[in-house]
């Protein structure tokens, strides 16, 4: 199956895909519903907001992410950044992927950043949530690293290639594989659901394909040739995103950030906008998050790893 009939299909076919079987990439990955909010700098006001360049009917933004990466984002730079500018920020995290959609849409958040756009937009259908996607934050991507062998020429016949074993992401790691040459995938599959009975050919490199928890692939990589490794559970694990082999190309599991569809005209909103796509924003992110995903606006400035034009692929060996 070719890349550009898989890349075509995935923009339509994420509609199709239910809450539970997206998973999302780059998120803490606790599942306990709790959440936390931190303490607005002192110092920020009403009053300084009055003689500010903000929006004047909107003083405090209320920015809702899971904890890790995206919540050292807004307490890092972000929230300095609009505090600067003369708005309050309030950080509430959370330890689920639920209830910041939920929060959003009850007006207990302004907007939330956690989630890729499929997950968004299935989870908004399901529930009937009149939210919207804005724009796309740093995402640590799913990647193939090194086991046994170190370097993407090093396949050969008979390899064993781990990956995550729950349906979304194995789908992922499937398309991966294709985009390499290392299997061929059916034509007119559903590249969001794709499973081993969806292979056409595997005869190549005769893959052994080792199915495991997520959780588990950081630690397994000694007992493989190859891993492919969420990019939450890398950096969780040490592993530094710089060192993926490869990264899938893909954009659509890039995360966004959402507001209710009402705000989205709303000056608060482009300056929250204009904040994460700052160029004080870009270094930061290109000096905290190497090997990350990043916005796809950034153009050239979100390459991070070799991906399918430049990963060589060398034939099989006969080891």
């Amino acid at each position: 199956m070719k890349l550009t009939d898989i890349s075509r299909q995935l923009a339509t076919a994420f509609a199709a895909v239910g809450v539970s079987s997206l998973v999302l990439v780059g998120c803490n990955n606790s599942s306990a519903p709790e959440a936390t909010k931190e303490p607005v700098t002192e110092g920020t006001s009403a009053e300084t907001a009055a003689t500010s360049d903000i929006d004047p009917e909107h003083s405090k933004i209320i920015i809702g992410t899971t904890e890790g990466d995206f919540a050292d984002m807004v307490r890092n730079q972000v929230k300095g950044s609009l505090e600067a500018q003369g708005y309050e920020v309030e950080l509430v995290t959370f330890t689920d992927y639920v209830r910041p959609n939920i929060a959003l849409a009850d007006g207990d958040l302004d907007i939330n950043i956690f989630q890729h756009k499929p997950y968004l937009d299935t989870f908004k259908k399901e529930n009937n949530l009149d939210l919207v996607e804005v724009f796309q934050v740093p995402t640590a991507p799913l990647g193939v690293y090194s086991g046994k062998k170190t370097k993407i020429d090093d396949v050969f016949k008979g390899m064993s290639v781990s990956a995550p074993n729950d349906p979304s992401n194995f789908a992922r790691a499937l398309v991966m594989m294709n985009e390499l040459g290392w299997i061929t995938l059916k034509d007119n599959i559903d590249p969001l659901t794709a499973s081993k009975t969806d292979i056409a050919d595997n005869s190549k490199y005769d893959i052994k394909i080792v199915e495991l928890e997520a959780a588990q692939l950081p630690r397994a990589r000694d007992e493989v040739d190859f891993a492919i490794i969420n990019g939450n559970y890398a950096t969780d694990a040490g592993i530094k995103l710089t060192e993926a082999l490869f990264q899938e190309p893909s954009f659509a599991y890039v995360n966004w950030s959402a507001i209710k569809t009402a705000d989205k005209d709303k000056k608060w909103v482009k300056d929250v906008t204009e904040a994460y796509n700052s160029d004080t924003f870009k270094k930061y992110a290109h000096d905290s998050f190497p090997g990350y995903k990043y916005p796809k606006i950034w153009g050239t400035d979100n390459a991070a790893a070799p991906t399918a034009d430049t990963a060589p692929v060398a034939e099989a060996a006969t080891k």
